[in-house]
């Protein structure tokens, strides 16, 4: 599978089921290139059963379903992939059970950066970039932190946290491989356009 990150929508498991799936494909429609699934809160049977239902929506795209932190959700659904933080199960371990399966690791340090790209890490999401309300425990990179990772690997990195249309454009001259959206389009009144323009921009 060919990893588009460019732009990265992870899912807000507040968002009722149905509107969320809704959400989705319309951002999808807007240029949206991977989907992450991530629940906070569910049990592991409401996660599964979720999982199942949009990927089924996303293969109808031939968009990337990345399910977050649950790697035995991920195996049960044959997601496209699994993004871990820096308190889950490590990446070393989940790649002996999903062998075959995208490994994305969230960092915040050079170091956090540089272990996740020698633990063999496809792709790292960097953050939090920005303030944002979509993550209660996300602390904000420090000034220059950014580029500090992003000049310690040679693996993708993709950036989280508080990016909307007004502040993206700070992001652009960035070594980036994508932008990981959550609030900005799907807490937008017309997610197809808001993804538009995310591309766009």
């Amino acid at each position: 599978m060919k990893l588009d990150l460019r732009l990265y929508l992870v899912t807000d498991e507040l968002i009722p089921f149905e509107t969320l799936l809704f959400k989705v494909e319309e951002a999808i429609k807007g240029g949206v290139t991977i989907v992450q699934l991530r629940e906070k809160q569910a049990n592991g049977k409401t996660f599964y059963e979720k999982a199942i239902k949009l990927k089924k929506l996303l293969d109808q795209y031939n968009i990337p379903l990345i399910i977050n932190d649950r790697v035995d959700i991920a195996l049960a659904v044959g997601a496209d992939g699994i993004h871990i933080g820096q308190k889950d199960i490590p990446l070393q371990a989940v790649r002996k059970i999903a062998s075959n399966m995208v490994i994305g690791v969230s960092v915040s340090t050079p170091l956090e950066a540089i272990q996740a790209e020698k633990d063999g890490a496809d792709y790292i999401g960097v953050g939090s970039v920005f303030p944002t309300e979509s993550k209660e425990d996300a602390e904000i990179l420090p000034y220059g932190m950014l580029d500090s990772i992003l000049a310690s690997v040679h693996i993708p990195a993709v950036a989280i946290g508080g990016i909307n249309l007004h502040n993206v454009e700070t992001l652009k001259r960035k070594s980036l491989a994508g932008l990981a959206v959550v609030s900005g389009i799907l807490h937008a009144p017309d997610p197809l356009i808001a993804a538009t323009l995310y591309r766009e921009k």
